[in-house]
């Protein structure tokens, strides 16, 4: 069913995540009926933040995105959430091995996405592009995030919480390695002219 787990995710994890595990779920499966669709909500509402509400810093001109800049953003953000999500499940298999775990590919790509579910859904923060309010709520959706790591990964990969603990730390520093990656391509791409364009 789509989107079948978000609530069980955000309200008793540890039995959803039980859930989950018992899947027979496919990368297909995993894809449609979860990634695709939650993670359009950070480009969609980033989009609409970026060119209709606009943001300040210093001054109290209101900044705005160009449409054009601003779908180019949206859409390279939307296929990098699509391959970090691959990527990090595809890094959680390999890793898999040295913590004894053996779960299939799907269901490390599964373990990825269904953790990073409060991350998609609190991109709707973005339609209000507010760099103090953005903090206030995405710290706290962070760290939920990494919780439902730490609880999702002994359970899913079938290992004691001990080795969990060292695995789920294993898959976090992966996360934030791919965060800089992204960070570091982000400003190749915005050096060879595919960045923001303000309007007016």
């Amino acid at each position: 069913m789509i989107l079948s787990h978000v609530w069980g995710l955000l309200s008793h994890p540890e039995e959803e995540w039980k859930s989950i595990r018992k899947e027979n779920c496919t990368i297909g499966k995993c894809y449609c009926s979860h990634v695709l669709l939650l993670a359009t909500i950070p480009p969609l509402a980033g989009y609409f933040g970026t060119t209709q509400v606009g943001w300040q810093v210093v001054t109290r001109e209101v900044q705005k995105l160009t449409p054009e800049s601003a779908l180019w953003i949206a859409i390279l953000s939307y296929l990098t959430i699509l391959v970090a999500v691959f990527f990090i499940g595809k890094m959680i298999h390999w890793m898999g091995q040295t913590y004894g775990a053996k779960q299939t590919l799907p269901q490390c790509i599964a373990l990825a996405a269904y953790t990073a579910t409060p991350l998609f859904l609190s991109g709707l923060m973005l339609l209000y592009p507010l760099l103090w309010l953005n903090l206030l709520i995405g710290l706290p959706v962070l760290g939920y995030s990494v919780y439902l790591l730490y609880t999702g990964v002994p359970i899913v990969m079938g290992i004691p919480e001990e080795r969990g603990f060292l695995f789920s730390t294993a898959v976090l520093a992966v996360g934030l390695v791919t965060l800089v990656a992204v960070l570091v391509a982000t400003v190749i791409l915005w050096d060879i002219g595919i960045g923001p364009v303000y309007a007016g």
